[in-house]
This record gives C-alpha cells, sequence and structure tokens, in this order.
C-alpha cells in the first residue's frame, strides 16, 4: 500500500499543506475536505486511491495547518486550491468534495473548466436561496462559547454525536481535534451558507459522480437536486453512510470514486 507524503507549498496564502499518495506520474485527484476537518478526513481513502491515482488531500486555506490569509468564502478557498494545482503541475485534475469540500469543488470546475478533469461530489448541499434563507435561521453549527472547566469540549461532542456512528468515538475525537485546531470552526459553514450556487452550476460541463450517504440528514436529500441540475451526473449511494462519510467507510468510498474515474479513462 502506498506510503503517504506530507508536503507545504508556498502559495499567495502562505503555506499551505497537503499529503499525497500514489504515483506522481499517474492522474492526479485533488481530495477536498468538510469544515471544519483537515486531510485527516482522508487518511484512510489516500492510500487505496493511491494504488491507481496520484491522490492529493489538502488543507483547505485556514483549516489544517493551511495558512488562511484571505476572506472565509468559497470562492478564496477555490482560488487557493488552484494554486496548488497549478504549483504541483497536476491539471486537468479529478477532483473529489465532501461536504464543504463539494462546494468548493464546484466553484473550481466553474471557475477554472480547463483545469478540472471531472467532479466527485460527496455530500454536497446545492446552496440555493431555499438553502441560505435556511441557513440565515439556524444556530451556528460548531460554535460554542469557551468554558474555563472546559465544559465547551463536551458540548462540541454532543452537538456532533447523532451524526456520527455509535460504535465509532473515534470519528468523532478526529472531528473535535480539527475543529480545535482552527480559530473559527464556522468560517466553512458560512461561506458555504452564502455561496450562491445556482449562478455558477451552470458552468459546470465535467462528467460528475453524485456520492449519496444514506444517512447523513445534511446533504443526502439534496442529491436528487444535483442529479436534475446535472444531467451529465450519475448517482452512487453508499447504504450507511454518515456525516464522517470518508473516515467512516473509506473503503466503499474509495471504491466508488476508482469505479467513476476508471470509467472515465476506459
Amino acid at each position: 500500500m502506498s506510503r503517504i507524503r506530507r508536503a507545504f507549498a508556498d502559495l499567495s496564502v502562505g503555506q499551505v499543506h497537503y499529503a499525497a499518495c500514489g504515483d506522481p506520474q499517474a492522474r492526479a485527484v485533488l481530495l477536498l475536505h468538510q469544515s471544519p476537518r483537515s486531510w485527516r478526513e482522508y487518511r484512510a481513502v489516500l492510500p487505496l486511491l493511491g494504488v491507481r491515482w496520484h491522490a492529493i488531500a489538502m488543507d483547505t486555506a485556514g483549516f489544517g495547518d493551511s495558512e488562511g490569509g484571505g476572506p472565509a468564502s468559497i470562492a478564496h478557498y477555490a482560488q487557493v486550491a488552484l494554486e496548488l494545482v497549478e504549483h504541483l503541475g497536476v491539471a486537468p485534475v479529478h477532483v473529489v468534495g465532501h461536504h464543504t469540500g463539494g462546494v468548493i469543488a464546484v466553484e473550481l470546475a466553474a471557475a477554472a473548466p480547463q483545469r478540472v478533469a471531472s467532479l466527485t461530489l460527496s455530500s454536497t448541499p446545492f446552496t440555493d436561496a431555499a438553502f441560505r434563507a435556511e441557513r440565515a435561521t439556524r444556530p451556528p453549527i460548531d460554535e460554542v462559547p469557551s468554558s474555563a472547566d472546559g465544559a465547551h469540549l463536551t458540548a462540541l461532542w454532543q452537538r456532533r454525536q447523532s451524526f456520527y456512528p455509535a460504535d465509532r468515538p473515534d470519528l468523532l475525537q478526529a472531528f473535535v481535534r480539527d475543529a480545535l485546531a482552527v480559530d473559527d470552526p464556522e468560517a466553512g459553514h458560512r461561506a458555504v451558507a452564502s455561496y450562491r450556487m445556482e449562478e455558477r452550476v451552470g458552468h459546470i460541463r465535467q462528467p460528475v459522480c453524485i456520492l449519496r450517504a444514506t444517512h447523513d440528514p445534511f446533504a443526502a436529500p439534496h442529491a436528487a437536486d444535483w442529479v436534475h441540475r446535472l444531467p451529465q451526473a450519475r448517482l452512487v449511494e453508499i447504504e450507511g453512510g454518515m456525516v464522517p462519510l470518508p473516515d467512516q467507510m473509506p473503503q466503499q468510498f474509495a471504491e466508488a470514486v476508482d469505479r467513476f474515474l476508471s470509467g472515465l479513462s476506459g
């Protein structure tokens, strides 16, 4: 199995961290994580995809070990992702995004269509006017006020607990670790909540795979909308998948991505 290699790229925002697996001469796959996670969301996926592909998981600007250096917006996150693609010389790249990462992937494909070969949108919301209105009335997702006795750590855990497998506390621990590492764990959620996706989706001409985690209450309902809006999209359901799909079910996730990409090159 391929070894994970980690490195930094000096980009416009400062140092951007990424991890990679596989032959650098193989076709590249860029993996974009949800908020407020990091490349670690794909730690178990990277070696699986690295068997056939040059799999690269970056830390979004301002998350993980990447510097931010700009506005917390989907356009900014996508621009930094594009800078990494150019820096590594891997365009046109296949892009895989989960939750927030999927929204960033949409903007990346719309803004730089010649640099994106395909999209895999995993548990990706469609952020139209109705979505933005609903988000405007919803309380913060991962923002908990700090407390001297550390009760905010328990609150953060409990806020996410019902969306994670009951027998996998390691997944929640990984989430809490990443959430505590960023200055503003809500930044990515706010960026998603303000993104006008309906103005960008019409620019997507690339092949698209929609991954629907059946037990993800936030994103699963959006899959049908994606298929309706993107006639070229194919839908793949991952039964039992929840919010942490890539690190919950890495084998199924990697197999779905590999089948889709292999079909494109075949």
